[in-house]
């Protein structure tokens, strides 16, 4: 079975930049999308941006404006979530998720970003 283990969230300041990490283990050709998410305190989860691995790409509204960039490489079997201009509201645990049967179905544990002001 995919699993799937986040990397690199951590505290830094308002206009920093980050990359997230996210590490894919067992992955099959059932593996066709692999998306990220985050979940800011008190809130629902929301839907950030997806990529096949042939590189097809969906951002959703929460990464408007282009601050946030999703990637892979198919080599390293990683997904990458770039993120520029952080905001205070970028403060959120940040989920990897793998779809295998149609929707999201497997997860990480989440890394954790904290954006100071």
């Amino acid at each position: 079975q995919v699993q799937l283990a986040e990397s690199g969230g951590r505290l830094v300041q308002a206009g920093g930049s980050l990359k997230l990490s996210c590490k894919v283990s067992g992955r099959t050709v059932r593996t066709n999308k692999m998306g990220w998410f985050r979940q800011a305190p008190g809130k629902e989860r929301k839907f950030l941006a997806s990529i096949t691995w042939n590189g097809g790409v969906t951002y959703g509204p929460e990464s408007a404006k282009g601050r946030f960039t999703i990637s892979r490489d198919s080599a390293e079997d990683t997904v990458y979530l770039q993120m520029n201009s952080l905001k205070p509201e970028d403060t959120a645990v940040y989920y990897c998720a793998a779809d295998e049967y149609g929707s999201f179905d497997v997860w990480g544990q989440g890394t954790l970003v904290t954006v100071s002001s």
